[in-house]
């Protein structure tokens, strides 16, 4: 299998001849990670397959507007964010469930979920976390899973490197005191 080099890459998605096959070998460089960013946002397997498709989908048909200011990663990983959060409040107006009594089944769902191979710890993490506001939900799953450094998050969200770190700082908070109460 020919190596990823992001340079390479760039040069023949621009190409019209090589850009389906330089598209396919990012789909296999990010799928993986994607998928886990998309999971740990809308929790349940097929809700994140739901939203991968989505978000290959709409980076495919927007490749004419990656301008190559940032790396195709930090580009794929707003898109995910911004399609993970999207339907996630499609999913919270179709179903007209308050945000708060959809989060309190995530460990059920987890558990119950085939997919799921962590533990009840593990499931309750995902609960605390799931109860953040959506941009400290992010902020703490780039940090903390994927370990992003704060200035590749900040390309991602758009926003200053304090502003994520006092998010973070706030999200490691809150899942400790969910933690303290749940004891």
């Amino acid at each position: 299998m020919e190596k990823y080099d992001e340079r390479h890459i760039t040069l023949l998605l621009a190409d019209p001849k090589t850009q389906r096959n330089a598209f396919e070998m990012v789909v296999r460089q990010y799928s993986e990670q994607l998928y886990w960013q998309i999971r740990r946002i809308v929790i349940t397997h097929e809700d994140a397959d739901d939203v991968m498709q989505n978000v290959f989908l709409k980076a495919w048909t927007n490749l004419g507007s990656f301008r190559n200011d940032s790396k195709i990663s930090t580009w794929l990983y707003r898109i995910a964010v911004n399609e993970s959060l999207g339907f996630l409040r499609k999913r919270k107006t179709m179903t007209l469930i308050s945000a708060d009594a959809e989060d309190t089944n995530v460990a059920n769902e987890l558990i119950a979920d085939k997919y799921f191979d962590g533990d009840e710890t593990q499931a309750m993490l995902q609960e605390a976390i799931s109860k953040l506001p959506d941009v400290q939900r992010c902020v703490f799953n780039m940090r903390y899973y994927d370990e992003l450094k704060y200035s590749e998050i900040s390309k991602i969200l758009s926003t200053s490197e304090g502003a994520l770190k006092a998010s973070y700082h706030i999200a490691v908070k809150k899942i400790s005191e969910y933690f303290k109460l749940h004891d």
